[in-house]
């Protein structure tokens, strides 16, 4: 069985009987939307600071999605993100397709508004274009309106950079998205709506003679998705909720994207927030009021269950997280925490991932190294193995499987100065600048282990080793924590800590670790959420 087979079988929100449950993403895929493309639904969403950015993902059914690529090779200015920022960079991408072309465009609140384009989803894609300098601007939206040939902009505000927060503003753009025609005009002043706070991620929409943006409020965890529509792009708008929690145990629900198959179906993809497990993507089935107004859901709140899309059958699929590191190479479900250097994963005739040790004054905490190899945690029960052979003889060399985020915590092999190998787990708190020890070390003889994380619900996490006498658990509890927008990650990482004094980071390696046959299997029964 493939690894994709492996984890379709147990990770896909598709029943087998024509129904599906949600999250169809029972991942940290934050912020999504969604384009359709003759029968192809094409989806991306926020990457923040991890490389590459942009993924790309597909489905033909809107239930069962595969990981397919990335959109953005290395974050810009390349500066900026030579060490890890992990809350800012991409932030609510929007995915469209226009004259023969795909486009995301994406907004990083430090920077202004981006866009990439692409012939082919699979790319190669553009460098990214800055249509738009400046501090807060956010949760960018195209539209190419086919009546008039006129284009358009739609973005929010991060009060956090700009002062500015609950407004959208929109903008008539170049047709070729190389540039802004005006200063731009607020649509909508949400401080001006009874209620209405945090307004933010619109998405812009021509639909029965109207402008349409959906845009949600009342912030991540709380609030509603929103739906506004006017005559002319410049307004005025009036406004409709129309996704709430309601009685359902789904909070949120947040911003995402419209799609309407061949058929004549609409669909709404949106996220849940979940702590540690960051924003899990959800499906919606859409209909239309008498007064022309979209009802998502059931009658306006989310679905746990429903009917597939009336769309050709597929096969059970879901991103693929297991990697055997076929000739050195990782899998596209990894990404870097910044930009990555030269050499940090040397290639090799044999399989496995050789990481470098690249020496760091910031080996002692993993959240601020740049070298570190991460995937998303799965909003389910599961047990994560991986195994490892020191090889460096640098003393001071280390590496390990981590969970990481605002805390963090690893298991892996360190090298003595004495030249011996042990195994040690360590962990740093969210206020900690460093890490310290979880357990006592113990020797790795051989030096190599099998490391192993047992993720319970709410992602309280077990660490466990096997250094040749079987599996022995190690440490406390650690429950995972998320940053401020990025659920916790799951990790591999190697390094050798330097003198503060003489930091130079990213530069010198100190030998490798080889990391083999990475597993994610299931270690309960239903998702989290």
């Amino acid at each position: 069985m493939t690894a994709a087979d492996r984890h379709a079988a147990w990770l896909s929100a598709d029943r087998g009987d024509g129904t599906y449950r949600n999250p169809v993403l029972a991942a940290d895929w934050s912020d999504p939307d969604v384009v359709r493309v003759g029968d192809d639904y094409y989806l991306t969403a926020s990457s923040f600071g991890r490389v590459p950015g942009l993924p790309l993902l597909h489905s033909r059914d809107l239930v069962n999605w595969t990981l397919i690529g990335h959109a953005l090779e290395r974050l810009e200015p390349a500066e900026a993100f030579a060490v890890p920022r992990h809350d800012c960079g991409v932030w609510a991408p929007s995915i469209r397709h226009h004259d023969g072309r795909f486009w995301i465009f994406w907004g990083d609140p430090d920077h202004g508004i981006f866009q990439v384009n692409a012939e082919d989803v699979r790319g190669p894609w553009s460098r990214p274009h800055l249509l738009k300098a400046g501090k807060g601007l956010i949760d960018p939206c195209p539209l190419w309106d086919e009546e008039t040939g006129a284009a358009y902009l739609v973005h929010a505000w991060a009060r956090s950079r700009s002062g500015i927060k609950n407004r959208l503003t929109g903008h008539r753009m170049r047709p070729d998205a190389t540039g802004l025609l005006d200063d731009g005009t607020t649509l909508v002043d949400a401080d001006r709506l009874p209620g209405w706070f945090t307004l933010e991620g619109p998405k812009l929409y021509r639909h029965d003679g109207w402008f349409w943006i959906l845009a949600p409020a009342g912030s991540v965890a709380t609030g509603w998705q929103g739906a506004f529509r006017s005559r002319a792009f410049f307004g005025p708008y009036e406004e409709r909720v129309v996704l709430a929690q309601g009685d359902t145990d789904i909070n949120g629900p947040h911003q995402g994207g419209w799609v309407r198959t061949p058929a004549g179906e609409d669909w709404f993809v949106h996220f849940q927030e979940l702590g540690a497990y960051g924003r899990l993507g959800h499906l919606q089935p859409v209909c239309w009021d008498a007064g022309g107004w979209p009802v998502m859901g059931e009658d306006g709140s989310p679905v746990r269950e429903h009917r597939k899309p009336a769309l050709p059958p597929q096969a059970p699929a879901a991103p693929v997280m297991d990697d055997d590191f076929p000739g050195g190479r990782y899998g596209r479900q990894w990404q870097w925490t910044a930009n990555p250097g030269e050499g940090w994963a040397p290639r090799h005739s044999g399989d496995g991932l050789r990481l470098t040790c690249v020496r760091s004054a910031d080996a002692l905490d993993l959240r601020r190294l740049p070298h570190v190899l991460t995937q998303r945690l799965p909003a389910r029960p599961v047990t994560v193995e991986v195994g490892l052979r020191l090889e460096s003889t640098e003393p001071g060399a280390r590496a390990g499987l981590a969970v990481l985020g605002d805390a963090f915590s690893w298991i892996g092999l360190e090298r003595g100065t004495d030249g011996t190998v042990r195994l040690v787990h360590r962990f740093a708190e969210s206020v900690a600048e460093a890490e310290r020890d979880a357990a006592h070390a113990t020797s790795a003889p051989d030096g190599q282990a099998r490391l192993r994380i047992a993720v319970g619900p709410g992602a309280r996490c077990r660490f466990a080793a096997d250094t040749g006498a079987g599996w022995t658990p190690y440490g406390q509890v650690f429950a995972a924590l998320p940053w401020r927008w990025v659920g916790a990650l799951l990790a591999l990482f190697a390094a050798t800590p330097e003198p503060a004094e003489a930091a130079t980071t990213g530069a010198q390696p100190a030998g490798t670790a080889l990391f083999t046959h990475f597993r994610i299997a299931p270690a309960g029964p239903a998702p989290v959420g």
